[in-house]
């Protein structure tokens, strides 16, 4: 299964948004975001806030995967 960090870097290219936009959105330094990019897995109340910035349900992705029976990386 594909890290939360990936999932989030991924949806923000699809959107073809900037990763100095969701830095903004999130009132952080680009660096955090790369930093994000880079994690198997992040803080919920984070993950709930970039899921209402990029518009995703990036929680809903994680349940479907479990649902599936795919495994969680880091756990």
């Amino acid at each position: 299964m594909e890290s939360i960090g990936q999932r989030i870097k991924r949806e923000l290219e699809r959107q073809e948004r900037s990763v100095t936009w969701l830095a903004r959105k999130l009132s952080c330094h680009r660096t955090n975001i790369y930093n994000i990019f880079l994690r198997d897995n992040i803080d919920v109340k984070l993950l709930i806030r970039i899921s209402h910035i990029l518009h995703h349900n990036f929680l809903k992705d994680i349940s479907d995967d479990l649902d599936a029976g795919q495994n969680c990386p880091g756990v």
